[in-house]
């Protein structure tokens, strides 16, 4: 029962962030499970749902095919609408009754492919994981797919950036990505792909994404891609992500070193500074490890704040935190941890969840995350890229908690 929770909401699973991260790449996007599950995604995940159209199919999974293990009719659903649609690819995302069932997602795709003659690949998500998992997934089934070797890179008056792991489950729809572009552009690079969210998030783009001079993984998510363009076509990469001026300023130095000298840099654990003694930590940032880390920098380089921690209860490789940062974190990992904060910055379920855990609970500034909460406070998702930051962390005491 370690990881039952009985408070806080779970985060967006797997499977739709596999839809999310794919969303403006135009392809078919399918979750193979029962009919109506469809609306999850689109209701809590998706906030680009009903201003920007998508082919995002369900297979309909009935009972009889589950028992039976019949997947014809799935795959003749999905020729039918590839035909009526045209897609770029065709991506298949599981969830938990298919994993039961053993579907083969790599078989059913290359039959597919052979049939239709588009592209076409599973993706093996079963709808227990989060989303963090599901998005690192699809971005690496593209990379494997799509990404052209780069035969001889040309020379490029400006230093060529891929950015990856940018979803609307981290960024939402406030501006973050497009700020995140101008950033690089407004520092003297191009921006040579974005996986897979903003002006340059286009198939095309993806697959030059070996002719980039350096990759910069904005989000846990976009570890995993950044990875593989690394072992695959030498493009080193740095960890990171532009949140207030002091890590927009080191990004963009460390782009250059990065590129120049052709080793990764990770910035969410070199950029701490916090204290060097024992004492427990005083501020904790809940949320995704990349951001969370960043904004740790930023509140310790701009504002002064000390002994502040990361805890993440998403999905996040060993190397990316500090030695006293949480990974892993679940409900039981927060009732021991947050009462002896005194401060906390996290999405607003955990400033409600810390009031019930102790009569003097930490002060809390509200950081709504959409893979957690998704549209409740969606209005209220700030965009802390550059500058931003400052204004928005120096508002906090005029702002009304929001639970």
């Amino acid at each position: 029962m370690k990881q039952t929770n009985v408070w806080l909401p779970v985060y967006a699973a797997d499977n739709s962030a596999v839809c999310s991260a794919l969303y403006e790449l135009g392809g078919l996007i399918v979750m193979h499970d029962a009919s109506g599950c469809n609306s999850t995604y689109t209701t809590h995940d998706e906030p680009r749902w009903f201003d920007r159209p998508a082919d995002v199919f369900i297979t309909g999974l009935t009972e009889a095919d589950a028992v039976l293990g019949n997947e014809q009719r799935m795959m003749d659903d999905i020729a039918a609408a590839a035909r009526e649609v045209n897609p770029e690819f065709i991506a298949i995302a599981g969830t938990p009754i298919p994993m039961m069932m053993g579907c083969d997602y790599d078989g059913i795709a290359r039959e597919l492919e052979s049939r239709t003659g588009v592209v076409s690949f599973g993706v093996d998500t079963n709808g227990t994981l989060d989303y963090v998992c599901g998005a690192s997934k699809a971005f690496v089934k593209l990379a494997e797919r799509f990404v052209k070797p780069a035969a001889r890179k040309t020379p490029h008056p400006k230093l060529r950036v891929n950015v990856t792991g940018v979803t609307p489950l981290d960024w939402s729809v406030n501006g973050a990505p497009e700020a995140i572009e101008s950033f690089l552009n407004d520092a003297g690079f191009t921006v040579q792909s974005n996986w897979a969210m903003g002006e340059n998030a286009a198939l095309n783009r993806i697959a030059s994404a070996a002719e980039a001079d350096v990759t910069l993984a904005v989000t846990a998510s976009g570890i995993p891609p950044a990875l593989w363009l690394y072992e695959h076509a030498g493009v080193p990469f740095v960890i990171g992500a532009p949140v207030g001026d002091f890590m927009a300023q080191t990004i963009a130095a460390k782009l250059t070193e990065a590129a120049r000298s052709a080793k990764n840099i990770n910035l969410a654990s070199d950029c701490r500074g916090n204290w060097t003694g024992n004492e427990a930590p005083q501020t904790w940032v809940i949320g995704e490890a990349v951001t969370s880390a960043a904004l740790r920098a930023a509140l310790v380089k701009e504002k002064g704040l000390t002994r502040v921690a990361v805890a993440t209860p998403l999905t996040a490789p060993d190397f990316v935190l500090g030695p006293r940062d949480v990974r892993n974190a679940d409900e039981d990992t927060f009732r021991t941890i947050l009462p002896k904060a005194k401060s906390l910055i996290a999405d607003p379920f955990y400033g409600q969840f810390v009031k019930k855990l102790t009569e003097t609970p930490p002060s809390v500034t509200d950081l709504p995350h959409e893979g957690l909460s998704g549209r409740i406070w969606r209005s209220d998702v700030p965009n802390l890229i550059g500058h931003r930051f400052s204004a928005w962390f120096d508002a906090r005491s005029n702002r009304a908690p929001l639970l």
